[in-house]
Parts: structure tokens; C-alpha cells; sequence
């Protein structure tokens, strides 16, 4: 049985969008067939879409210190703290073809203290939460154990950034009441 996109507030049909976000929606739904409900939810607002995910593809579809599975770590593990089905199911499935490890988006998002991790990505973890849960927290011994790992400043704002700006997307998919598309449970679980 398919979810309802969302419960809360109104879900735009594509008909209706600008022209800009019906076109996003619909590359969007030709690469992955078919449209992530976290696109026909924010849609509801066509400024806050276009903020929302341009700042999203600024941290998430950067070159950098940290790789693309790397970001989804980030973005799992916060998430599942934040309690927040649709990320954590949705950046999930992301993270197990990124990482092309079908176990590790579920050992992360149940204690990523325990998955199979580098003791690097622990480290980037570890300073990734403490800023989605406690920022007026953070000092500069945090700062000097996650540099410890290698990574650089320019790595740590990345850090921190995407920590907080899932936590702001986190906050909205609960809000809204946003459900997982039935596609993103199976992504990437078996090989092809």
C-alpha cells in the first residue's frame, strides 16, 4: 500500500508548480522513477523549495574532504537522533548505494558507535551529532579532536553544516508529517 505523501499541509499537483520546480521534479523523477516525497511535500512553498535545496545540493554535491557516503553518514546518523523516519529511511537507502554496503545506513542509524566504520568517520560523527544536539556545546577541544582525523576546516564547516541544516529538514519532514517513498526501503539492499 503506498503512504501519503505527507498529512499535514496541502501536496501541490505537478501541474500547478512553476515551471522551474515541475522541471526539477521531473529529472528528478526520470533518474530514480519516480518523485521523492520530499520534493512534492516542500513544493507546497516554491521560495522555501528553492532555498531549501539549493543549499542542500551545495553541501551534498560538493567535491571535498568528505565523500558523498561520508555526507549521508552525517545526515543518517543525525537524523535517527532527530528521530526523523523519512531522512533516516530516504538518506538510508542513499547512503547503501553511495557506500555500496547494504548493512551500513542500519548500523548507523541504530548506534553508528558500533558500525563498521574507520575510526575516522567515527571521529566526524562524533563532532556531526554534538552539533545537531548540542551546539552551545561545542568547544575547541572538539574542534582539535576532529582535526586530529585529517580533516581540514573547510571539512569541519562541512561537518557541521550539513549537521545542522538536516537538522532544520529533520524538524520540517516531522512536522509536515512526510512519509518515505515504499521505493527507498528496498534501495540498494541487494546487489545489482
Amino acid at each position: 500500500m503506498t503512504q501519503p505523501v505527507a498529512k499535514r499541509f496541502p501536496v501541490p499537483s505537478l501541474d500547478t508548480l512553476p515551471e522551474d520546480i515541475r522541471t526539477r521534479l521531473l529529472a528528478v523523477q526520470e533518474k530514480s522513477g519516480f518523485i521523492p516525497n520530499v520534493f512534492l511535500t516542500l513544493a507546497y512553498r516554491p521560495d522555501e523549495f528553492r532555498a531549501f535545496f539549493a543549499y542542500h545540493d551545495a553541501l551534498m554535491d560538493k567535491e571535498g574532504g568528505l565523500t558523498k557516503a561520508e555526507r549521508e553518514m552525517i545526515v543518517v546518523a543525525t537524523s535517527s537522533a532527530n528521530q526523523c523516519h523519512y531522512c533516516v529511511i530516504a538518506h538510508g537507502a542513499i547512503l547503501r548505494i553511495r557506500a555500496k554496503n547494504p548493512q551500513i545506513a542500519d548500523q548507523i542509524a541504530i548506534n553508528y558507535r558500533k558500525a563498521d566504520i574507520t575510526p575516522r568517520q567515527k571521529a566526524m560523527l562524533d563532532f556531526a551529532m554534538k552539533v545537531s544536539a548540542q551546539a552551545h556545546t561545542v568547544s575547541e577541544q572538539d574542534f582539535a579532536d576532529v582535526a586530529s582525523h585529517g580533516f581540514s576546516d573547510d571539512d569541519i564547516w562541512d561537518i557541521a553544516a550539513i549537521a545542522a541544516f538536516f537538522a532544520l529538514s529533520n524538524r520540517m519532514a516531522n512536522v509536515t508529517a512526510m512519509r518515505p517513498n515504499d521505493e527507498f526501503y528496498l534501495m540498494g539492499r541487494l546487489p545489482k
